[in-house]
């Protein structure tokens, strides 16, 4: 009875219970984003449906299927696997007298694309009598080296498969 007392025991147990990351898992991460040069572009926590759901990047979810808590990685981005090619249809100079007050360089609109559908615009510049917007991702066009670690792993919720993200903590808020 000795032998299944302390840390021992204890350190087996957790470990044989561990979740691994499977289709419909919500995970947590870690994650850092530099660029190919090594300069920090985003960092944070995130928590994502696993399985498919376009919560991810798909090259860094094959990545993390079967991992566990504690685990890293780290996974270089191709554009065409990160945010894509810039796609310069989605720039916009709207006159500064058309531009809400209050609203500074590095604020978002909302407004629409070309087809009509909404679009977020970032504001990059006010020069003279123009704004200029753009309506890309402000990491568009660039190669990415993503590096994470696994901080949770759980069976999703059955709400959450339906709606198809995580709900609560760094996932969606409804």
């Amino acid at each position: 009875m000795a032998a299944l007392r302390g840390a021992p025991f204890a350190l087996r147990f957790s470990k044989a219970f561990a979740m691994n990351i499977t289709k419909d898992t919500a995970v947590t991460i870690n994650y850092k984003i530099t660029d190919k040069l090594g300069k920090l572009l985003d960092k944070g926590d995130v928590a994502y449906l696993h399985g498919g759901y376009d919560n991810i990047f798909a090259k860094v979810e094959a990545a993390l299927d079967g991992k566990a808590v504690g685990d890293t990685l780290t996974v270089d981005l191709a554009v065409e696997d990160a945010f894509g090619a810039r796609d310069e249809s989605l720039t916009r100079t709207i006159p500064k007298g058309e531009f809400p007050p209050g609203v500074k360089v590095g604020g978002q609109l909302r407004g629409t694309d070309d087809q009509g559908q909404p679009q977020i615009y970032h504001v990059v510049k006010i020069k003279g009598p123009v704004v200029l917007l753009d309506g890309n991702h402000p990491l568009a066009g660039m190669a990415l080296h993503f590096a994470c670690k696994v901080t949770e792993v759980r069976a999703a919720k059955p709400e959450e498969i339906e709606h198809r993200h995580v709900h609560g903590g760094h996932g969606h808020h409804h």
